[in-house]
């Protein structure tokens, strides 16, 4: 069976992430699933908070971003072709993708906004809390990409540029 291949978008809350992605799996000739971290929290995948302190299991936000990472993987291994968004919060979270992700065809992508268009975004989602964008800048120091795009430019024009760097990368004639 052949391995399944991996694309990261990874960005600030707020940046563009699942707006691309939507764009980009409708664009692509292969079809890729599609798969976010939020999926799961909102689909009520994490335990609740409360239970969770009560519990004593102060770190089920990291045991839940290691499953979370591994999963990845695991749909990776089963041949499927997956188009990841996230945010990579911690820099031992990018070394740990990095080592999972060794054996597969992977490509990173960084996506950006400018800060004051991510914090309108925030505002106007009105589902974020004010700041998280700003705290979540870090994430790109921690990854190294392929390509790295500025959602404020026109979406067909990111999704384009983004294709061809896929397509011409090394990997592709493999």
């Amino acid at each position: 069976m052949q391995r399944g291949r991996i694309i990261l978008l990874n960005g600030t809350s707020s940046s563009g992430k699942t707006t691309l992605a939507k764009a980009l799996r409708a664009a692509m000739a292969e079809p890729f699933c599609y798969y976010a971290s939020d999926q799961l929290a909102e689909g009520g995948f994490r335990a609740i908070r409360q239970k969770a302190r009560d519990a004593g299991l102060r770190d089920e936000r990291a045991r839940f971003f290691d499953g979370f990472h591994r999963s990845i993987v695991s749909f990776a291994e089963a041949g499927n072709d997956i188009l990841v968004e996230h945010i990579v919060e911690e820099s031992h979270w990018a070394q740990q993708l990095k080592n999972l992700f060794t054996p597969f065809d992977t490509f990173w992508v960084g996506v950006h906004a400018p800060l004051a268009e991510i914090e309108r975004r925030e505002r106007e989602r009105g589902d974020r809390a004010i700041g998280e964008a700003r705290y979540h800048l870090k994430t790109h120091d921690y990854c190294q990409y392929d390509i790295e795009v500025d959602t404020t430019q026109p979406s067909d024009s990111v999704v384009a540029t983004i294709i061809e760097a896929w397509r011409s990368r090394p990997l592709a004639s493999s």
